[in-house]
This record gives C-alpha cells, structure tokens and sequence, in this order.
C-alpha cells in the first residue's frame, strides 16, 4: 500500500466524508417523510458542496504529493502523472 498526499489528513477526509454520509442519510429521510422539494433540493447542495470541497482538497494534495515527486523524477511517469490530474479535473470540471 503507497502513501499518498493525503495521507496525514487521512483521519480528517473520513470524518468529512462520515458527516456528508449522514447528509445524504439525512436527505433520504427527508424524501421518505415527503418533506418540501426546495428543502431538499438545499440539503443536496449542501452535500454536493460538501463532496466538492473534498474532492478540491485530495486534488490539491494529489498535485502537491504525487505529481510533483512525478515532476521531480522526469520521464514517462512525471507524463502520466500529469495526465491523469489533468483528467481528474476535467471529471471534476464536468460533475
């Protein structure tokens, strides 16, 4: 198993991630109580917001680890690594 960027924030991303899992539980209480539509319809943003703030941050962290030891060893890899991010964050761009 590698070490990754944001492996020293790891507790950090799976306390978010836990919470924005209660969201969406939450959100599917909301729809079985036939709660008003714009209510949730805010509570989705709110944990579509809350899922892109973590994507940002493993993306940030991902440049800053990853790709910049890629970089730094040149080559094929450092190509690669570049690419991948870049297509990372066109799937990001487009969600």
């Amino acid at each position: 198993m590698g070490v990754y960027g944001y492996s020293q924030d790891k507790d950090a991303y799976l306390k978010r991630l836990r919470r924005i899992e209660g969201q969406v539980r939450g959100l599917q209480r909301m729809v079985d109580e036939d709660q008003y539509c714009i209510d949730i319809l805010t509570q989705v943003s709110a944990v579509t917001s809350a899922l892109e703030s973590v994507a940002l941050g493993l993306l940030e962290q991902h440049l800053s680890h990853c790709v910049a030891q890629a970089i730094a060893e040149g080559g094929d890899t450092a190509t690669a690594k570049i690419r991948e991010a870049a297509e990372a964050v066109a799937r990001l761009v487009r969600s």
